[in-house]
């Protein structure tokens, strides 16, 4: 049997993973989504807090932002568990049961899902990069990292999911065998 494959479970099938780069397209058209709520959210609050000036209350601005996508995230995965993007690419996030997320899990997942910043920032504050360009190669290579993490798993699935009990499938596996005809 090849790692990925379906495999039958009484009368279900069990699906398989998403292939990495079909995640990894989902998250850009992720970011692509995000990017208007985050600006959107952004001037709300620069409005409500009378914002002067981009440097003025950046840590608020960063928990808002971080509540903001966390009730975005949080909504979505608990209700159908899919954001558009991943509607688009036929992934959903699950409990391993196969059952949906109930809110906590979601909250859970989404709180996880930063973790994959904590060992490259850490890397960066204790080596004492301070470039902008040096930072974001050394958050592009954590990154990496924690997809080669994924690659290693035979269900191909990132930590912060099997921390938390939930997977991402691939719908396209779960559609119905083709019928034989009759011989």
């Amino acid at each position: 049997m090849t790692p990925g494959a379906p495999t039958a479970v009484g009368p279900d099938i069990v699906p398989r993973p998403p292939p990495i780069a079909r995640r990894l397209a989902c998250m850009v058209y992720e970011g692509v989504i995000l990017f208007g709520v985050v600006m959107v959210s952004g001037y709300l609050y620069s409005s409500l807090t009378q914002q002067r000036h981009a440097l003025q209350g950046t840590a608020g601005l960063q928990a808002f932002l971080f509540v903001v996508l966390g009730i975005y995230f949080v909504g979505f995965w608990s209700r159908g568990g899919q954001t558009l993007p991943m509607k688009t690419w036929q992934l959903r996030v699950e409990r391993r049961d196969g059952r949906p997320l109930p809110q906590w899990q979601a909250l859970l997942r989404y709180t996880l899902a930063w973790l994959w910043f904590v060992p490259a920032l850490a890397s960066a504050h204790y080596a004492g990069v301070r470039s902008g360009l040096a930072l974001t190669a050394v958050l592009a290579a954590g990154a990496v990292g924690y997809v080669l993490l994924a690659r290693l798993r035979a269900d191909r699935q990132f930590l912060h999911d099997v921390a938390c009990g939930t997977r991402i499938v691939d719908l396209r596996s779960r559609s119905a065998p083709p019928a034989q005809s009759p011989a």
